[in-house]
């Protein structure tokens, strides 16, 4: 967008913002009317329909059980009641949602504070949930702050790290074995250092293909950012400003602010330090950073903790939300709006009230799928405060389809790792689009933790302001594999299986013997292929064109030679794009089926 087109937008903005507020606070429902003493706010699909639910932990001392609230995909919310993972009544404080055993769904991995064990969940494919016994759990003497899903060794399995500030004070790294087995490692400072540490994400800062880490450390030190080597090692940064000043940092949410193909970073810190303020810093793309710290994170006081990126006005540049708490007086979280160049200015009204009596994480989603973000908030007790406050949803209020007046175009990107671990996480996702006769280039990388105490949906959202066709999509997977589709149609969502038919080995050697037949369909089809060896187990498929899985079959001991399934559904799906995955322990494919 011209200089002079992206000022007249902004002026628009601000006076659409003064009309009316960009989002509109929810007041009915379970989510905002139970009152908790709330840390982390994690959106993630948990039963996979396409819809992200909403997971809250909860951190008295005493104990509060954990909220999980299932998407009814109507733009309400019903809460799960009778499941381990709400009922371990323990002080909850972080939490990370992703595929850890690459069965197909989000498992949990949920940290507790005041000397208590962690506890790790495994999805049983329908949204609920087994706690595992506690191998990866820590022991007595953890106080955990939050966790992070990452791949650092590349081999397809989530690794997970894990934060403590105080007792042993030292961070935990767990290398995953497969089959839900973990080994602790014991070397190198990611875990030999006693810092109190408050968050930690994997990030892969210096575009070298693995996942780095960046740990924020409270109590004016120093932040921690250590670069992949390869093979298990990690190096400590020591010499750069992103980790030479010690502050009271709590949160860092990563993203490309300037859309210039790197991932910049927001840090913030507490205030209960004199004279903290948040910061900003540029990737310089040559792994270092400069700081560049806005005059708007200075005159917006407050002892932050959560924050999060998303582009909430969709005119094709991340945006910010920052949540402040435990602080004497009035709190008040802030929303800032990027200008397209990595600059932010404050947005006070564009929600109607954003005070609270103290704020935790803060994660975006688009939970009602209309195109636009819509924001949680989890919210805590202060300390002058006796009772416990409500959490807070924000619905974003710009859709046309929903009376808004906002025209910008969207895509949601939702990624199936195969040779990668299956959430996606650490690939990046670059998108290509043109207006007026330039090319903007906008990029995302898939995290399981997005800001201290917080989880964006793992579904990649871009605003594209004007542009109702996206000229390309670009997936660098973790396994190293480039995928690439173009001539994509904004307003929707995109389903992307990884693949690649020279590194992914394939008995689907079989790949060009698999039919779906009659296609278009009505209300069945017939499945065949010839298997060149022997199939343990085959599971098959209906998917629809926004990921959710409709009907599901497994077949076992696939024997070579000809093989025939029936995949029936009846009248119950309405006419348009569907597609039939097949998957083994180790291969896919994916097959495009039209019903008519």
């Amino acid at each position: 967008m011209k200089p002079y087109a992206r000022l007249f937008f902004i002026f628009l903005t601000i006076n659409q913002l003064q009309a009316q507020p960009l989002f509109s606070k929810i007041q009915t429902g379970q989510v905002v009317s139970t009152p908790s003493d709330s840390r982390s706010v994690n959106w993630i699909d948990v039963n996979g329909d396409g819809f992200d639910d909403l997971f809250i932990s909860n951190g008295p001392k005493t104990g509060q059980n954990n909220l999980l609230y299932l998407n009814n995909g109507d733009g309400t919310f019903s809460a799960v009641t009778d499941d381990p993972i709400v009922k371990d009544n323990s002080p909850s404080d972080g939490a990370t949602f992703a595929d850890a055993d690459n069965d197909g769904d989000a498992d949990a991995y949920v940290v507790t504070w005041y000397g208590k064990i962690n506890y790790t969940y495994a999805n049983q494919g329908d949204g609920s949930f087994l706690q595992l016994a506690p191998g990866v759990s820590g022991n007595a003497s953890t106080y955990s702050e939050t966790a992070a899903w990452g791949d650092y060794d590349n081999d397809g399995l989530l690794d997970l790290y894990v934060t403590n500030s105080e007792g042993a004070k030292r961070n935990l790294l767990y290398r995953n074995l497969g089959n839900n087995q973990f080994e602790k490692i014991n070397t190198g400072t990611p875990v030999t250092e006693t810092d109190l540490s408050r968050c930690a994400n994997w990030v892969d800062y210096d575009n070298d293909g693995d996942a780095d880490l960046f740990v924020t450390n409270e109590d004016n030190q120093a932040n921690d950012l250590y670069r992949n080597e390869g093979g298990g090692q990690f190096t400590k940064i020591t010499a750069d400003p992103l980790v030479t000043g010690g502050l009271s940092s709590m949160s860092a949410s990563w993203g490309d602010i300037d859309n210039d193909g790197d991932l910049d970073v927001f840090i913030a810190n507490s205030g209960f330090y004199a004279e903290q303020t948040n910061q900003l810093y540029r990737n310089n793309g040559d792994g270092t950073f400069t700081q560049i710290t806005p005059d708007a994170f200075t005159s917006a006081p407050g002892c932050s903790y959560g924050s999060a990126f998303g582009d909430i006005d969709n005119d094709g540049d991340i945006d910010l939300a920052v949540a402040n708490g435990f602080c004497n007086g009035a709190i008040r979280n802030f929303l800032f709006f990027n200008d397209g160049q990595g600059h932010f200015s404050p947005a006070p009204d564009s929600i109607a009230d954003l005070s609270t009596p103290s704020s935790y994480g803060i994660a975006f989603a688009d939970y009602d799928l209309d195109g636009f973000l819509d924001l949680a908030i989890a919210t805590c007790k202060n300390t002058d405060q006796s009772a416990m406050p409500n959490n807070l949803l924000y619905h974003n209020n710009q859709s046309p389809a929903q009376g808004g007046s906002n025209p910008f175009h969207w895509l949601r990107v939702r990624l199936e790792g195969q040779v990668s671990n299956r959430s996606g996480i650490g690939a990046k996702v670059r998108i290509k689009t043109s207006q007026n006769g330039e090319s903007r280039w906008q990029m995302r990388e898939i995290s399981a933790q997005t800001g201290y105490c917080g989880q964006n949906s793992l579904v990649a959202h871009f605003g594209l302001g004007q542009a109702d066709l996206v000229d390309s999509i670009v997936v660098e997977w973790p396994s190293g594999i480039r995928q690439i589709q173009t001539g994509i149609a904004a307003d929707q969502l995109v389903y992307l299986l990884e693949s690649n038919p020279v590194a992914v080995k394939t008995t689907f050697d079989a790949l060009n013997s698999i039919r779906v037949f009659p296609n278009p369909a009505d209300t069945r089809a017939a499945i065949s292929a010839v298997w060149q060896e022997r199939i343990p187990e085959l599971t098959v498929t209906l998917i629809d064109s926004l990921g959710r899985k409709l009907l599901s079959d497994r077949y076992q001991d696939l024997h070579p030679g000809q093989w025939t399934a029936q995949l029936e559904w009846g009248e119950t799906l309405a006419p348009g794009n569907y597609f039939v995955r097949l998957a083994s322990e180790s291969q896919a494919a994916l097959i495009p089926l039209i019903l008519k």
